[in-house]
């Protein structure tokens, strides 16, 4: 029986373009140097924010992979089932190049151009993982030139074959990564997974490995970086799923892990049992060999989450502007647009941020400033941005009301995927303290950091206090800096956004963002933002076009 008429619920977001929606990341593609790449990152935005890319990524998430430890025969054969749609968004992310375009393509601002389609491809968290994975693993790899020479060009095949078969038969490879273990977690030097040499020992040469990996994402890649210790040491190996001879190597998935998002992605505990693996790099020198492939996956880290950060802005704004409340839509209530406005800005930030930093791995190929900026706005960026996107995202989960607490709003998923970056290579200790051990090993590496926020130096009054402020922390209580070495990060997290929205941002959300994150003016959640701010232009700006 007809009992009510349904009124005043907002339609779907969908059909709309995911890159020219977002001024901020298209402005600063081109401002970054990667222009060329708009019709590339505008024609999958076009994918991306329709309806079957999106139902891609609901699909997914509702059927989760599953372990097949043995065939029906009782055979061992340790393979991930995934539902079709988890093949579709990875065919589409690999055709596009988002795992290895700046290997394929060394023009100017190639990995620009990479972080704006990864970011871009808003459908689904967990197929990045390997994405990512395979993206970071030709630094590492490129240090054992022989075993680079056989594997880059699998992991740089913009052809996606999922099929379980020895990586030579196939088209296209996937890389992963397996470091930690039950008793260390990120202090990986208490690993205790064995390398012995199979016939010599060295760079290149063959090892029968045996231990375990507490955590080994996508385990159905074609091969994995992981780290054993060899007789010389902690050291970096290849080891592939697949043996020469067409056999299977001894690499055992024990369960898939019960997580709390990035529920698509088969993450495992695995076990090798005299495994075959290929020594990368020099023996004992498995952790230095290994931090390229770090950097370029806390790269990643930053654009997952400043993508996150981004559809939560879409959807919040899209569900404000046709829900009402009180005799006006949400959009048009003064305190509803203090909200939408803060969440924009940090969105914004974050954006301006990861581009920025992009724009480093580019510039570093022959620039030793680069080189060194990079290296610590890498760990501060992947320290803020990361932790504030739980915080962003849940305060624009709220503006939904129940209705943003029920699955089928998609804020749920978006919700249980923003602390993941903030944990996956190096939590928030760990990566405060990276940047403390960066800055006493390579000092020039706070001189590079600061000549880059000093670009603005002059532009804002306010800025400038706040950046003057910044260094004398750094300088003050040296022998403490450990215990406040989370207050230091953050604070040149925010030095650096601001630097960079003065110099290149909406004057809007550059003057909010000084008068709310510099001064002091703002208080202890989202929508509070001091007055004067022009939320009008900050909102018009953030809202995607439908």
């Amino acid at each position: 029986m007809r009992t009510h008429d349904v009124t005043n619920q907002p339609p779907p977001l969908a059909g709309y373009n995911t890159f020219d929606s977002d001024r901020a990341l298209s402005e600063a593609l081109v401002r970054e140097g990667a222009g060329w790449a708009e019709e590339a990152c505008r024609a999958l935005g076009e994918l991306a924010g329709g309806d079957e890319a999106q139902a891609w990524g609901v699909q997914v998430n509702a059927n989760t992979p599953v372990l097949r430890t043995h065939d029906r025969y009782g055979n061992r054969i340790d393979e991930v089932e995934f539902h079709p749609a988890w093949h579709k968004l990875l065919d589409v992310a690999i055709s596009n190049g988002l795992h290895a375009l700046p290997w394929r393509d060394t023009r100017a601002g190639s990995h620009v151009a990479r972080a704006a389609l990864f970011m871009t491809w808003q459908t689904d968290a967990g197929h990045g993982c390997p994405v990512s994975m395979t993206y970071s693993v030709i630094p590492a790899l490129r240090k054992q030139p022989e075993l680079a020479k056989e594997w880059e060009p699998r992991f740089t095949s913009l052809s996606y074959d999922q099929r379980f078969i020895p990586a030579p038969e196939k088209s296209g490879a996937l890389c992963g990564m397996a470091m930690t273990e039950k008793q260390g977690g990120s202090d990986v030097r208490a690993n205790t997974t064995r390398a012995e040499p199979a016939n010599g020992g060295g760079p290149g040469a063959e090892y029968m490995i045996t231990g375990h990996k507490w955590f080994c994402s996508a385990p159905m890649c074609d091969a994995f970086l992981v780290l054993a210790q060899a007789p010389r040491g902690l050291s970096c190996f290849l080891l592939p799923r697949w043996l020469p001879d067409g056999t299977r190597n001894a690499f055992h998935i024990q369960r898939l892990k019960d997580k709390l998002g990035n529920r698509s992605n088969a993450s495992s505990e695995v076990e090798f049992n005299q495994a075959h693996g290929w020594m990368v790099g020099e023996e004992g020198r498995g952790v230095p060999t290994i931090i390229e492939m770090v950097n370029h996956t806390r790269l990643d880290c930053v654009i997952g989450s400043a993508g996150l950060m981004r559809q939560a802005v879409a959807q919040t704004m899209h569900h404000a502007s046709y829900r009402a409340a009180f005799g006006k839509t949400l959009i048009d209530q003064p305190l509803m647009r203090n909200v939408l406005a803060d969440i924009a800005i940090e969105s914004e930030a974050a954006t301006v941020t990861m581009m920025r930093l992009a724009r480093a791995y580019d510039a570093g190929r022959d620039d030793e400033r680069e080189v060194l900026f990079k290296r610590l706005a890498t760990a501060v960026s992947k320290y803020w941005i990361c932790k504030r996107t739980p915080v962003q995202v849940g305060e624009a989960l709220e503006v939904f009301g129940g209705n943003g607490y029920v699955e089928e709003s998609g804020m749920p998923r978006l919700y249980r995927e923003s602390p993941l970056n903030s944990i996956w290579e190096g939590s928030g200790n760990v990566i405060a303290l990276d940047v403390l051990r960066a800055m006493a090993k390579t000092p020039a590496s706070v001189e590079a950091f600061f000549a880059e926020v000093d670009l603005a130096s002059g532009a804002d009054a306010r800025l400038d206090g706040y950046v003057a402020s910044v260094r004398t922390d750094l300088t003050d209580d040296t022998e403490g800096i450990e215990g406040r070495a989370r207050r230091l990060v953050e604070r040149m997290a925010l030095a650096l956004q601001g630097s960079l929205l003065v110099r290149n941002g909406d004057p809007a959300v550059a003057d909010a963002f000084a008068a709310s994150r510099l001064t002091g003016d703002w208080g202890h959640a989202f929508g509070t933002l001091p007055t004067g701010v022009d939320t009008g232009s900050i909102i018009e700006r953030a809202r995607p076009k439908v």
